[in-house]
This record gives structure tokens, C-alpha cells and sequence, in this order.
């Protein structure tokens, strides 16, 4: 697992030391917003992130408590992730992340109809997304 240094006592470069690269987002963002639960929805999201990579993520956001996992009912090998209360609180960054993604990428997918929809609506939509999480905790 990759080793966290603490820079200074600024809360964003603490946020920035811990979730601060791409692939620890990308998960954060397939829990949360995409419903995603295991290590091989993550790993065939699309983003080809490599699997050491992932296991190294997936280790790093359990150990500092951002989520959680159990052992998946149905299929005794496999574990299932899930956000805790410290992981849905991350929500609302990975939507406005999201939005501003959406608004000023020159390629984004995002119809600009979407993307107001998104904006006008972003506080329902956040409710909900909050509220369709299964914290682990």
C-alpha cells in the first residue's frame, strides 16, 4: 500500500495526500455514483487501471476508513466494497468533480442540456446519491 506522508496540518493537502490521484477517485467514483461493489467491476470500469494498482487503492481507502468490505454472501471468495460515513461524505466533491468535469472538458460526452439538468437539480441529486448508499461501517 502506497505510504501517506502528511505535509503540513492544511486540510486540503491532507485531502490532496490521501485521495489525490486519479485511481482512488475513479474507485470512489464507481461506489458512489455507479453502484459498484467489487474488486473486478472496478478493475473492468474502463479506466484500465492495473491490478496492483487497485489492490493498492482498494487496501489504502479500508485502511483509512473510507470504506468497508465483508465477505460477499453468494460467492464466499469474493469480498464486497462499500462506502462508510467518512466515504459518502466524499459524495458531493466527486459530483461537483462531475460537473465541472462536464462543463469544461472540450470532449466530454455530457450534452450541455445534461449538464444544466445536473446543475439546477444538484442538491436533489446529491440527496440521492447520498441517500443510495449502504453505508459500511
Amino acid at each position: 500500500m502506497r505510504k501517506i506522508e502528511k505535509r503540513s496540518d492544511c486540510p486540503i493537502s491532507y485531502s490532496l495526500d490521501l485521495l489525490g490521484d486519479k485511481w482512488t477517485f475513479l474507485i470512489l467514483r464507481d461506489m458512489a455514483l455507479n453502484g459498484k461493489h467489487f474488486y473486478k467491476d472496478f478493475l473492468h470500469a474502463g479506466e484500465g487501471m492495473a491490478t496492483n494498482v487497485l489492490s493498492d487503492r482498494l487496501k489504502m481507502l479500508e485502511t483509512y476508513g473510507i470504506i468497508g468490505s465483508r465477505q460477499y454472501d453468494k460467492v464466499r471468495t469474493m469480498k464486497y466494497y462499500s462506502l462508510t460515513e467518512k466515504g459518502r461524505d466524499l459524495i458531493p466533491i466527486l459530483i461537483e468533480l462531475w460537473v465541472w468535469g462536464a462543463r469544461y472538458d472540450p470532449r466530454s460526452a455530457v450534452s450541455k442540456e445534461e449538464l444544466e439538468r445536473r446543475i439546477q437539480n444538484k442538491d436533489k441529486l446529491m440527496k440521492q446519491y447520498v441517500d443510495a448508499v449502504q453505508v459500511n461501517d
